[in-house]
């Protein structure tokens, strides 16, 4: 099997992210802040090791750093827990439906509430501009995706977030894609609010999210119960995390998650060579096939998709899984004004996702597959 489809989630974990997950399970089961017996103490101080962890990399407090159920999790929590009756909220062509869906439910309860999608006017990815020209009066936040999931165009947050900082805007970053690709520093870049999705980039394990937060603004949780603390009280805490952070944490995954951010920043140098140079030797074989492209090569981040005139991409994506063993992701991934916004409705794209484990060879094969695909079709 070669698999190609580590933007869904990456399927190679590193050895320490597995070793982090065995050790939960063995040493680190007790239930983390719920008692206060010494293995519970034990697993709570392991979770709050990993929380300062998070913190550090993104340049934030470590309260702030908020474990959720993924990242849809972590933007419902965003969008849903700053909503303002009346206000406007302003979003971008390239959003997941973990944004555009939370924003058309308050649309649909709120008849006074709208929100505004910014299209993208480079073939870059989302500029200042773009945000800027849809910015009304009412608006009191702006969430941009950072790296597409369809194809990888990247926004220019650091510009976007020093003026909406000036405006006094709240800014939200989709950081599924952006996670473990770049560095993230929500001081400085003035991000108020960052989603990150542990299991792609990070090489973590599934089933836990991240919401990490930065500056003064108000956020309601959108889950109640227990929380470990002021049990004796029907009002969930006013304290972060404990505030968003109802029910059981999934203990071995944040532990691995903990574990795949230190293997990110050992080797994020290496990673990030590596996925230039096979997402360059990908767009270099792939240019001389007539197929229609929709990654531009500077991207980085490992995302790549393509597909074949008038061929529906999940043919090829079938083709290519039963003939080949390669693994790619067809379809609409989930953003579909990104996919209007490319004229792909009709076929969508094949996407092409590589991570740190990906190899030449592997890539190698998958051009040669795609070759005897349009020879099937001739």
């Amino acid at each position: 099997m070669i698999y190609l489809d580590n933007s869904a989630s990456t399927i190679t974990k590193p050895k320490n992210v597995q070793r982090a997950v065995y050790n939960a399970l063995n040493t680190y089961s007790a239930n983390p802040g719920r008692s206060g017996h010494k293995q519970a103490i034990k697993t709570a101080m392991q979770v709050e090791n990993v929380r300062s962890l998070i913190a550090k990399h993104l340049n934030t407090s470590s309260d702030k750093v908020v474990f959720t159920l993924n990242c849809s999790d972590a933007l419902n929590l965003a969008i849903l827990g700053s909503y303002k009756q009346g206000g406007n909220v302003v979003c971008t062509v390239n959003e997941h439906n973990s944004v555009l869906r939370p924003l058309q439910h308050l649309k649909d309860i709120d008849e006074t509430f709208s929100f505004t999608i910014a299209d993208q006017s480079n073939k870059y990815g989302i500029s200042w501009k773009d945000i800027e020209n849809n910015l009304s009066e009412n608006t009191y936040m702006v969430v941009c995706n950072h790296i597409s999931n369809v194809n990888g165009d990247m926004a220019e947050i650091e510009e976007i977030g020093k003026h909406l900082y000036e405006k006094g805007i709240l800014f939200l970053v989709d950081g599924a894609q952006g996670g473990g690709h770049f560095h993230y520093d929500m001081e400085k870049q003035h991000i108020n609010m960052l989603s990150l999705a542990p299991h792609k980039g990070f090489y973590a394990p599934q089933g836990v999210g991240c919401l990490a937060m930065n500056g003064t603004f108000e956020l309601s949780p959108i889950r109640f119960g227990g929380t470990g603390t002021n049990s004796l009280e029907l009002h969930q805490p006013e304290t972060t995390p404990e505030r968003f952070e109802t029910g059981t944490l999934n203990t071995p995954a944040i532990l691995g998650f903990g574990e795949g951010i230190k293997f990110v920043e050992e080797n994020f140098s290496a990673i990030q060579e590596k996925l230039e140079d096979l997402t360059t030797y990908l767009h270099y074989e792939l240019s001389k096939l007539p197929v229609n492209i929709y990654t531009n090569i500077e991207n980085s981040c490992g995302v790549f998709a393509f597909n074949v005139e008038d061929i529906n991409s999940t043919e090829i994506a079938n083709y290519l899984d039963e003939k080949w063993g390669i693994c790619v992701r067809s379809g609409y991934h989930c953003a579909p004004l990104k996919h209007k916004s490319l004229d792909t409705l009709d076929n969508g794209i094949v996407r092409v996702s590589m991570s740190f484990f990906n190899t030449y060879q592997e890539i190698e094969k998958f051009v040669f597959a795609i070759k005897s695909f349009l020879k099937l079709k001739k």
